[in-house]
């Protein structure tokens, strides 16, 4: 027994340098290279930051796109899902409230139409994007709460589609905050 706690401790304090010094330090290293030198892609409007490239928002205006719901309300410390599953009834009374708001602000919208990241929210709680479908779906309320024409904001919703991944993964995109820029740049 004896022989075993000698390198025991020096296994747990190799395993402390690593995991609690070592690796913090090479991911705080490896970040200054990426995209935003490891603070996130800011967006800015009129030389403000007004959100990230990563990061979803909450947009409730009728005169706005809105994203996919998020259960930590964007909250990038504590990116997390609802972890509650199709049968529990608090959830099941979410999606119910959100597709009965969705139809509320969408007449003639069928329930069937209704894609679902519009009513449930993603693993990561974070989605800055919604697929095209769900931005679809939006314009005539966008275009009647901004006075313009549905035209119009079917143009600025079309040139700030992206399509899937290398033209084969996932479906076309749309990143909200950024298409709602577009929107109020139009109305300066």
């Amino acid at each position: 027994m004896k022989k075993y706690i000698l390198p025991s401790i020096r296994l747990t304090a190799v395993l402390l340098v690593l995991l609690c010094v070592v690796y913090p330090l090479a991911v705080a290293f490896a970040a200054r290279f990426a995209p935003g030198a490891g603070g996130g892609e800011k967006l800015q409007k009129d030389g403000k930051v007004v959100g990230y490239e990563r990061i979803g928002q909450v947009f409730d205006k009728p005169g706005y796109f809105w994203g996919r719901p998020s259960a930590v309300s964007y909250n990038a410390a504590g990116s997390a899902g609802s972890n509650k599953g199709p049968s529990n009834p608090d959830y099941l009374k979410q999606v119910a409230d959100r597709v009965d708001t969705l139809l509320k602000y969408h007449p003639g919208l069928k329930k069937a139409d209704i894609p679902a990241d519009l009513v449930t929210a993603s693993g990561s709680g974070l989605d800055p994007e919604i697929s095209e479908q769900a931005a679809r779906i939006q314009v005539s309320r966008v275009a009647k709460a901004r006075g313009l024409d549905k035209a119009r904001v079917a143009k600025v919703l079309a040139e700030h589609t992206e399509g899937p991944v290398f033209g084969l993964f996932g479906p076309a995109t749309v990143h909200v905050l950024k298409l709602n820029l577009a929107l109020d740049g139009l109305q300066k």
